[in-house]
């Protein structure tokens, strides 16, 4: 087996895991930089349209109970519910059930037309209630339907204000039994009070079981997210530590050898490869060193970029100036990095292809954002043509997008080059 097929099968269980991991983002229309706000809310829409979905199978079993009504001239005629105008009511609620099947997955249309749905079954239940002369208001068997829509709208709607509809239907059907004229015995009020407490208990248990479901896959989203952190950090370390202690090492030991070969070497010429292979390793290992302290996040930005520059100058000899204003904001490494990478890429630039003799450097806080300013007094050039193999400017936009930052480069050929870079910040 090739190197290359090893590698390949090393590749295909993370190419998997990927793929299942896109596979369930897609469908719960998430990013791959969901946060634990998106995904507690991703969550409660699921579970909103799996228990709305449910009431839709129950709402068919009670519409078929329905038309068993309607086609039995005895129950009909109790329930008072004979004629076209009985049918029409049927499938009335039949074509609403149906609509609200369908939009149910849409995160806010599904939730108020369910809802909707639900008190206009409400209403149907009630006026079944009262309607019945004789065994009809709080003596009707259907009067238990009532403890059902509470349980529904507490499982859908598990806030105070909208289990209201279900708790007024007890107070509702005394009124109408008032109306129509019926006495309120002592065994309807003892009913009355029954259901009430009954309604009142059904109520509290879903709604702090909802709250305290809801706050554990909160916490349990939360905790994913900090040891996903941790095992980040984690991995950095452990990289950091094999990274100084190996390639680290290597450069060190280069270093050493250039010195004493450079002390052995009597050929001009050969002094001169061998003092810029010196200087090349410890460029080298301080920008080892530089990527360390930001894997470990032990980097400060603004002291970091000011030493750079004066590496920088130091060593290509050219007249570089660099100010700073404002006050230090708190960035994440990537931003760190990012800033750091377009100071090496705008200043390699200068001294490669520009021909300058004087470039500025500002880097500059304000309340909500960092900028960042190269700016070069060189030959220039056309940003619009970029040369064949050349990524330093794709790279440097790449980054910005990544990091929802604006960069902008404006140069013509003759009047020098700037390079503004900024980026959001949190505050300190």
């Amino acid at each position: 087996m090739t190197e290359t097929d090893l590698a390949r099968d090393g590749e295909k269980p993370a190419n998997d895991l990927r793929a299942k991991v896109r596979a369930v983002l897609q469908r719960r229309k998430l990013t791959d930089t969901v946060s634990a706000e998106q995904a507690a809310a991703s969550w409660e829409q699921d579970r909103f349209v799996a228990r709305a979905r449910a009431l839709f199978y129950a709402r068919m079993m009670f519409l078929t109970l329905g038309l068993l009504i309607l086609a039995v001239p005895t129950w009909s005629g109790y329930f008072g519910v004979n004629g076209p105008v009985a049918f029409a009511g049927y499938f009335t609620m039949l074509l609403y059930s149906v609509a609200n099947f369908l939009v149910i997955d849409h995160p806010k249309a599904g939730r108020w037309v369910t809802y909707l749905t639900l008190c206009l079954d409400l209403v149907t239940a009630v006026v079944l209630i009262v309607k019945p002369q004789v065994g009809g208001g709080l003596q009707s068997p259907l009067l238990a339907t009532q403890l059902l829509f509470t349980t529904l709208f507490a499982i859908l709607y598990p806030k105070p204000l909208a289990i209201l509809p279900p708790l007024l239907a007890l107070p509702v059907t005394t009124r109408l039994d008032l109306l129509l004229n019926r006495s309120v015995t002592a065994i309807e009020l003892l009913t009355l009070l029954w259901y009430s407490a009954l309604n009142f208990i059904i109520v509290y248990v879903l709604v702090y079981l909802n709250e305290r479901e809801a706050a554990a896959h909160r916490e349990v989203v939360e905790l994913q997210g900090d040891l996903k952190e941790l095992a980040i950090v984690e991995e950095r370390n452990r990289m950091a530590r094999e990274i100084h202690d190996g390639l680290g090492a290597s450069l060190s030991s280069m270093i050493i050898q250039a010195e004493y070969i450079l002390g052995l070497a009597k050929d001009g010429a050969l002094r001169d490869e061998i003092g810029e292979l010196k200087a090349t390793a410890e460029e080298s290992i301080d920008e080892l060193r530089r990527n360390l302290r930001m894997m470990r996040e032990d980097f400060e930005l603004t002291q970091g970029l000011e030493d750079y520059v004066k590496t920088f100058r130091d060593r290509t000899q050219l007249d570089i100036r660099f100010e700073r204003s404002g006050m230090p904001r708190k960035l994440s490494p990537d931003a760190q990095l990012a800033l750091f990478r377009i100071l090496q890429e705008g200043l390699s630039n200068a001294a490669k292809h520009a021909q300058a003799r004087v470039v500025t450097v500002k880097l500059d806080f304000s309340d909500s954002r960092v900028h960042l300013i190269v700016r070069d007094d060189g030959k220039g050039f056309d940003p619009r043509k970029t040369p064949r193999g050349h990524y330093g400017l794709l790279n440097m936009r790449e980054r910005a997008l990544k990091l929802g930052g604006e960069i902008i480069v404006d140069s013509t050929p003759g009047a020098g080059a700037l390079v503004s870079f900024s980026l959001p910040c949190n505050p300190s």
